[in-house]
């Protein structure tokens, strides 16, 4: 604190006194006592050479310089005594000195936290009271007046604005800053101004009526915040940033979608790279990543809805036991193999556990690209490989629902709380239990409202858009959002509520097939677009660079691993007449989901990994969706050739 840094040199000076003092006189008792002892050994050897003494007398002579100088040997050891002890009260009081002052600085800074709250408070009343005063002044020179009619209506309805403002304003502050937990804190508010091409920042003191724009409001931690909802709610508010962010993207994805189709890769790495460009790595001009990631998240929502679209109820019911046996098989291989990588590397089980299970998951907006439409039956009795592949990717996204509601347990694991470890393991089995419960609640809400719901539904939309599309798109997309909410209140994941919301209209035929898809599949295509960027955001090539090689490595053994333990595992519970698509199941397979971002950011914050196996992760799941179109598209060439 700055008292102590003031009184330290003083301390220090007065500290290095004492000290020389001290051992100078110290070092003259000891010289001192020498002069003494050679004394002494002088007086004695002076009597013994005097043959005039008898004995006796010498003996007396010996005792009585011996008594002289234990008188003086007594005297120094009071002095070095006095000193030593004079010494020690000098450090103890200089001890106590900074103990005090340390203190004194933190009662100091409490007083003035305090303070500052209090003038805050006491600001919020003045301004209160000046509003009320004058109000008062206004209402007293109305009454000495005559109003016309239209100042009495303006009055009026002044009057009614007041009131609506205290009405719909929340005092939050006020509210929440005595809350248990919520702690006063320094921010930065960054006005931006845009003037001659260049961003500026002001300290211009505003007023929060005339201020229509966004402020950055930047915490101790480098958080960046935006307004989320203003105090007065009455006046239209936009988020530019993120106007600007979602400009920056769509544009830059345009050019680099159309190079990666002129070299032959898929569109979507190229919005991936776009999202590079322009994440932190690049030029790091996206304000609002978590508002663009949120907006990609809905491009996850219906893509899957798509999937569902062409993946009718009577394919899911022909490959939900192949499914469940292949995504719990995998899961566990992964596991296995990860428990002994780690035993070997010495890696705690905890870490290892969560990784496998990362590394597990496979994308299922990727794969439903590479599909465009599904496989075909080759004839009679056979599975269809995007029915299986489909399949095995919802149930990995039960599985993903099921992780993360047991993560708090690795949390526990962690820290090396047995107690709670072994209470979280009872727990992991009672969420598992109420997993299949909502599993179950799902699949039976689904029969019913197939049965009694959905054929109505759909011949009212289809009554009510015949002049509009817009009825039509809004009516798919609430199905959309209600089968999402219904299985997010169940706790089991909002991808899978998204699949089935198209699997239940695709039940009611082709034509109500065509039609939605035709409706929703340019909105699909938009979101899919910012989820990809966003994916972008998060890749880092300086990183990939610096480990290049290792990197590699690991991404082509995660790789060829999951894609043998997938053609391992599907060779065991496929039927013999449909063992020939298990190398095209298993390539779908062999890459990384994108949730590994979020599931890694959230063990990162929980202390389950660190940020270097974060970052190796992250790198490792942008390999492997690099490396998976190449993989699909070899594949699946081989096992056309062969049909």
């Amino acid at each position: 604190s700055l008292p102590l840094k003031r009184h330290y040199p003083k301390i220090k000076q007065k500290f290095q006194y004492w000290v020389a003092n001290n051992c100078k006189q110290l070092v003259g008792l000891l010289r001192k006592k020498n002069v003494v002892v050679k004394k002494l050994s002088a007086a004695a050897n002076t009597v013994a050479r005097d043959q005039s003494l008898s004995e006796p007398e010498k003996h007396f002579q010996v005792i009585h310089t011996l008594e002289v100088f234990q008188k003086e040997l007594n005297e120094s050891e009071n002095l070095v005594f006095q000193a030593m002890q004079s010494l020690q009260r000098a450090l103890q009081g200089d001890y106590k000195d900074v103990v005090n002052i340390k203190e004194s600085s933190r009662q100091r800074l409490e007083a003035l936290r305090q303070a500052a709250i209090k003038e805050e408070q006491e600001y919020v009343e003045l301004v209160a009271a000046e509003k009320h005063q004058q109000e008062a002044v206004k209402s007293a020179l109305a009454q000495n007046k005559t109003l016309s009619i239209l100042d009495g209506i303006l009055e009026d309805v002044k009057r009614a604005a007041d009131r609506l403002e205290e009405e719909i304003e929340e005092h939050a502050f006020d509210n929440n800053k005595q809350m248990k937990g919520v702690n006063v804190e320094a921010v930065l508010r960054v006005e931006n101004e845009e003037k001659g091409g260049k961003l500026k920042n002001t300290s211009k003191q505003k007023e929060v009526e005339d201020d229509l724009g966004l402020s950055m409001l930047i915490d101790s931690q480098n958080n960046q915040y935006v307004l989320t909802k203003p105090r007065d709610s009455t006046m239209p508010r936009t988020d530019h940033h993120f106007i600007k962010d979602l400009v920056s993207v769509v544009m830059l994805s345009l050019p680099c979608g159309w190079i990666c189709s002129l070299v032959g890769l898929p569109p979507m790495f190229g919005y991936i790279i776009s999202g590079v460009l322009l994440g932190p790595s690049g030029l790091n001009s996206i304000r609002s990543m978590v508002q663009v990631e949120t907006l990609g998240e809905l491009g996850v929502f219906f893509t899957l809805f798509v999937v569902g679209l062409e993946f009718s109820p009577e394919r899911l019911r022909k490959v939900w036991k192949t499914s469940v046996q292949g995504s719990c098989c995998l899961s566990l291989l992964m596991v296995g193999a990860g428990l002994l990588w780690g035993q070997f590397l010495h890696i705690q089980p905890t870490q290892t556990v969560f990784i496998s299970t990362c590394l597990s998951l496979s994308s299922t907006p990727l794969v439903s690209r590479f599909l465009a439409g599904g496989g075909k039956v080759d004839k009679e009795g056979d599975l269809d490989y995007s029915s299986v592949l489909l399949g095995m990717l919802v149930m990995q996204d039960v599985q993903l629902g099921l992780f993360i509601a047991v993560m708090p347990t690795l949390i526990q694991a962690q820290s090396g709380d047995l107690d709670g470890f072994l209470y979280g393991g009872l727990r992991v089995l009672g969420l598992l239990a109420q997993v299949l419960l909502s599993l179950a609640a799902v699949l039976l809400l689904c029969s019913l409202l197939r049965s009694y719901v959905i054929g109505q539904y759909c011949k009212r939309l289809h009554a009510e858009s015949k002049d509009t599309k817009e009825i039509l798109l809004l009516g798919i997309t609430a199905f959309v959002f209600f089968m999402l909410t219904v299985t997010e209140l169940l706790d089991v994941s909002m991808e899978l509520g998204c699949f089935l919301a198209g699997a239940l209209l695709s039940s009611q035929g082709h034509m109500v097939t065509s039609e939605v898809m035709g409706c929703i599949e340019p909105v699909r295509d938009f979101l899919a677009i910012i989820f990809f960027a966003s994916i972008g955001l998060h890749v880092f090539p300086t990183f990939v660079l610096y480990e290049l090689t290792f990197l590699i490595v690991l991404t082509l053994t995660l790789v060829i691993m999951k894609f043998l333990m997938a053609v391992l595992v599907l060779s065991v519970i496929l039927p013999q007449n449909s063992r020939h698509i298990r190398w095209i199941v298993s390539a779908g397979l062999a890459q990384v989901s994108e949730f590994s971002f979020v599931l890694g950011s959230q063990a990162r914050r929980a202390g389950i990994i660190s940020r270097e196996v974060y970052l190796l992760v992250l790198s490792v799941t942008t390999l492997s969706l690099l490396l998976a179109p190449l993989l699909w598209r070899v594949t699946t060439h081989r096992w056309v050739a062969r049909m």
